[in-house]
Parts: structure tokens; sequence; C-alpha cells
């Protein structure tokens, strides 16, 4: 199994059948570098387009349409010591009354402190003063070229997956995507190096990122919505709106799951769920609310298959 270095040197803020920037094969690793989601880089200069401008797309020489496309993130540093959010919370956490108290959006700048693990603001504010808090570095927006030869922007997400900010994406998790093109076309960007549950301010913290991933082929395995898997959970996601259709599927794909994968008929599934599940908001922002269906391993432990 290889080891590619890939330094980019075009960025796609859509993910469709675009030219690959580079071949690999199954099992293979790549360590390649992702700018912000306005198109700065490590150097603060501006090189991609927004919004979330994509490093890729790497085409997966096994993969062929009905595949499942397994990506473990190795690795999600962020390669600079600054990044940025908005300052105040999205009309759609907040009711109209107060949302038109809000103050205009602004950006606020972020000190990452890359030897502490930490992440604070670089000017006080009032009763905050440097908000400290510890870094958890993830990816914002990743997947791989639509069905149908479709090409969608990057604000956004479907069930090649995208822009879906979940915050648990992080290094050592899984995500697993359906493939609808030869070679996948897998894409990745759009790097936070932390964000509460639902990017309610419209970013997580923004910055560049060094990146290195696994990408192996599932084949024959097919999957209708992203999965995921990190050490203690697995989870299926749903992107839609509004957001009880993203709750559906993101149950749906975790009822097929749990049927194919643990042999559970209707009723012990339903049951298992119903006891069980977790559930998180991704994003409540983006075009696209992002559902995330959860199960503890340590529950799914005790099935017998």
């Amino acid at each position: 199994m290889a080891i590619h270095f890939f330094e980019p040197g075009v960025y796609y803020s859509t993910m469709g059948p675009h030219e690959p920037v580079l071949h690999i094969q199954s099992g293979d690793s790549v360590v390649t570098s992702t700018i912000d989601a306005r198109g700065a880089d490590r150097n603060l200069q501006e090189v991609g387009s927004r919004p979330n401008p994509m490093t890729g797309p790497f085409y997966i020489q096994e993969a062929r349409p009905g595949d499942t496309l397994a990506i473990r993130f190795d690795q999600i540093t962020p390669s600079r010591d600054s990044g940025w959010t908005f300052n105040a919370l999205d009309h759609q956490v907040i009711d109209a009354a107060a949302y038109k108290d809000m103050p205009p959006r602004e950006i606020l700048q972020w000190t990452i402190d890359r030897h502490a693990g930490t992440v604070g603001l670089s000017n006080p504010l009032p009763g905050l003063g440097h908000l400290q808090r510890k870094m958890a570095p993830f990816l914002g927006c990743f997947g791989v070229a639509p069905a149908r030869k479709e090409t969608i922007t990057t604000a956004t997400s479907a069930e090649h997956g995208g822009n879906m900010d979940y915050r648990k994406f992080t290094a050592q998790s899984t995500v697993y995507l359906p493939v609808h093109e030869p070679g996948a076309l897998f894409f990745l960007g759009d790097g936070h190096a932390s964000q509460g549950d639902g990017e309610i301010v419209g970013t997580g913290i923004e910055t560049s990122m060094t990146v290195q991933f696994t990408a192996t082929v599932i084949p024959g395995r097919t999957i209708g919505w992203p999965r995921g898997e990190d050490e203690a959970y697995i989870f299926a996601i749903g992107n839609a709106k509004p957001l009880e259709l993203a709750v559906k599927h993101a149950t749906t794909e975790m009822l097929k799951w749990l049927q194919q994968d643990y042999g559970l008929d209707e009723v012990s599934a339903s049951t298992l769920l119903g006891q069980h599940v977790e559930y998180e908001i991704g994003n409540i922002f983006n075009p696209a609310y992002t559902m995330v269906c959860k199960l503890s391993k340590a529950i799914l432990s005790g099935i017998q298959i």
C-alpha cells in the first residue's frame, strides 16, 4: 500500500465529474493540504474561490458505481496559527424577533496554539475575555462525485456527502460514501479547528489543514447515504431540508445498516433504536441540514450476528 504526497494547485467549489488530480489504488494513503472556507492557504494567501474550495478529486482505481468508498482520516492538523468565525447566531436557530436585534455579521479572529492543542479568541469579548477551548480539528466538507453526472455546490450536501459540518469527523474516524462514478472522485476541505453542534453561527473555526487519509473500496457494497464510525459509535447521516426529512434519511440508513450487517429484522432493529438511538445535528445552517443517527458500539457488541 503506497503513501502519496500531493500538493494541490487547483481547487473546486463544486463536487462533480472534474478531472482527477491524482490516481491511487484501494488501500493507498494520501498526505495533502486543504485551504479554508474563503480560499486562504497556510500563508493566508487567497488561492481558491468560496464557498468551501476543495482539494481533489482523487480517483481510486478500483471504485465502481454501486461500491462503497471507505475514507479513514488518519491525521487532520491545522497548518497555521489562526482561524476565523462569524460573530452572531444565524436566523435559522433563533426567533425572528431575536434575530432582528443581532449585530451585523462580522469576522472574529481566533488564535490556534498547535503545540498546546487549544484555540482562543484573538481579541477579548465582554464577559468572555480570550475565550479558550481544546482544539478538535475536523473536516466540514468532503464527499464523492454525485450520481447522474451532477455537479453540486460545496455550500450544501446530499447523498454524496458534501458540506455536512459534522464535528465528529475527526482524525481516526472513518466515513463510508456511496460510489456513483468510476473512481469515486473524492474531494475534501473546509477544515475547522473546533466547532459546537449545528454550526449555528455559520462557521466553525475556519482554517487550513494538513490531512492524511486512507482510501479503501468495498466492492459490491451499496449504501444510500453517508455512514461513519469512530472508536465509540457507528452513525448514519441524512442531508436534507426540512430537518425532519434529514432525520428520516439518517434513521432509514441506520435501519438498513442494522439489517445488512447485524442481521436484525424490522422489529428487532426498531426495538434497539427505540431504546438506544442518539441523534446529533451536524449543521442547521447550510441549504441542506445534516442529521446524524448514532448507536454505541458497546450496545452493538451484545448483538448475536
